[in-house]
């Protein structure tokens, strides 16, 4: 006789400890994207079984320790289904913070990746991409055809933000406050239109005053929430 499945909440207390970060909406997210499959009992409630809670910390497990795209966990988990020990695949690197230095303008490693360079050193979904680029987040650099560090590091921030249920359109919010934050940094810039040997150099230094301001105000908002 099977024992029966676990509430979603108690699957979450079992968890917790381990993972932090795992939360209803992030489970949600995952039976969304087909990597879980649990039971429903009649009255609709989803059950977890055993084997449901291990496949779960297996998929917790890869994205916290290996940093491994949804693509590449699907792809191992159609492998243990069929009975076959995955290969161990070439793990992501976390995303590193941004300097102060090179937060804006600074100095990035020179980057020019294709479309499908992007998709796969980052394991964004391409339909992800088409959604990020359609809002305008994503963009290929100005008179080129090729992606560069902001792409990059956007694709990266889209697929870690993914599994916490916070998908591609939702970025517009981000994309919407830079937006009013580089036209506060041009108007502050605009005394200097008329000096450009140094107007590139003092609308940059204000973009950086500003990311400052961002960051600070950030913790602000979290502290008081």
């Amino acid at each position: 006789m099977t024992s029966p499945g676990l509430a979603i909440g108690k699957v979450l207390s079992l968890l917790k400890a381990e993972y932090p970060d795992v939360s209803i909406s992030k489970i949600r997210f995952l039976e969304a994207e087909g990597l879980l499959d649990p039971e429903r009992a009649p009255s609709g409630f989803r059950k977890y079984s055993k084997e449901d809670i291990e496949r779960l910390r297996y998929i917790l497990n890869a994205q916290k320790n290996n940093y491994l795209p949804l693509k590449v966990i699907r792809e191992n988990l159609e492998l243990i289904d069929q009975g076959i020990e995955p290969a161990a695949p070439e793990p992501l690197e976390p995303p590193k913070p941004v300097s102060h230095e090179q937060s804006v303008g600074g100095q990035h490693p020179p980057i020019r990746l294709s479309r499908e360079e992007l998709l796969s050193r980052t394991g964004l979904p391409e339909a992800s991409l088409i959604e990020l680029e359609r809002q305008g987040i994503i963009r290929l650099r100005r008179g080129t055809s090729f992606y560069g560090w902001e792409a990059l590091t956007l694709a990266k921030v889209a697929v870690t933000l993914a599994p916490l249920g916070i998908e591609a359109r939702q970025l517009r919010v981000l994309k919407s406050a830079a937006d009013r934050e580089v036209e506060l940094i041009l108007l502050a810039a605009a005394s200097y239109a008329r000096r450009p040997e140094i107007a590139r150099r003092a609308t940059l230094e204000i973009a950086e005053v500003v990311v400052q301001a961002h960051a600070a105000l950030l913790q602000v908002g979290l502290d008081h929430s």
